[in-house]
């Protein structure tokens, strides 16, 4: 989560050097070698009192975990762009951290998995449990910042910075009254 909640957008590369973007269609996802288009930039939004995050898209749309079979008959399901009238379930991934990747867990319980293959597999995106060992890095993304979030904190130096300010202030606002004074007494 920590990777995330540092970001404002962020690039997401798969284990076979595919950025996950969103299509101009606005409910497909796929991967793509090309990272430099705004397709592969996601707005990392965080949600409130929970470890998840929303991914938005370029297009203003939601990064989703459908219900939708990717092919009938297998496990996988269909990662789609949704407009978020309602923010639900289906918009929210938990990040799960591997040292300096992270797996994307949907609230199914599943994981974003980037696909491979012959087609219909080539490029696609489903959310789906691993069932082998190997299956597992499969499902690790690299997180790649391109705008950091801006979060100052205050520190004890800030704080220090500002009382030392105000006192200047109020001490050259009393000379100034006094200064005034003595002008008025003068005419």
């Amino acid at each position: 989560m920590d990777l995330f909640v540092k970001a404002k957008s962020v690039r997401l590369r798969s284990y076979k050097d595919k950025y996950l973007i969103a299509e101009e269609d606005r409910e497909n996802i796929n991967q793509t070698r090309d990272g430099s288009s705004k397709n592969a930039i996601w707005i990392v939004e965080l949600v409130d009192q929970k470890e998840c995050i929303r991914l938005r898209s370029c297009f203003g749309t939601y990064l989703t975990a459908s219900n939708i079979p990717f092919i009938p008959g297998v496990s996988g399901k269909k990662v789609i762009q949704t407009l978020a009238i309602q923010f639900d379930r289906e918009t929210q991934w938990e990040p799960l951290r591997d040292g300096m990747q992270v797996r994307l867990r949907s609230s199914w319980g599943n994981f974003l998995r980037p696909n491979r293959s012959l087609p219909p597999w080539r490029n696609s995106v489903t959310h789906d449990v691993p069932h082998l060992s190997q299956t597992r890095v499969k499902l690790l993304w690299d997180v790649e910042v391109v705008e950091k979030r801006h979060v100052h904190r205050r520190t004890q130096s800030d704080t220090t910075f500002i009382r030392s300010r105000s006192r200047s202030t109020s001490t050259s606002m009393s000379s100034q009254n006094q200064n005034s004074t003595k002008l008025e007494h003068f005419f």
